[in-house]
């Protein structure tokens, strides 16, 4: 790991969160970023961490769901990435406002 690491630049950080809209809840059909999963995106310890929380507690796809966010970060910085779980719950308040669109939901 690197000794003296950089912060993580807005550039990269905008990158990062670019590649996670390819990342899709399977079972609502959009991306975890405008669904608002992706709490934070931050560097610790030399490391990109990525937090992140789901629809629903118990959801059994998590496992996937982050393994594909860590990958598709992971394509487009040389830091190593390591996505953890946030203990927030989300509300659908949190999704952008083509996910509230997409689903329907009034303003």
């Amino acid at each position: 790991m690197n000794e003296n690491p950089q912060p993580l630049s807005e550039q990269e950080i905008a990158r990062i969160r670019e590649a996670l809209r390819d990342v899709y809840d399977p079972e609502i059909g959009i991306s975890v970023v405008d669904l608002g999963l992706v709490r934070k995106i931050e560097e610790v310890e030399g490391e990109v961490q990525i937090t992140m929380i789901l629809t629903a507690p118990f959801c059994p796809l998590a496992g996937m769901i982050l393994e594909e966010a860590r990958r598709a970060a992971q394509a487009v910085t040389e830091r190593p990435v390591k996505v953890v779980m946030g203990m927030e719950r989300w509300d659908p308040s949190m999704m952008s406002g083509e996910a509230h669109q997409r689903l329907g939901f009034g303003f």
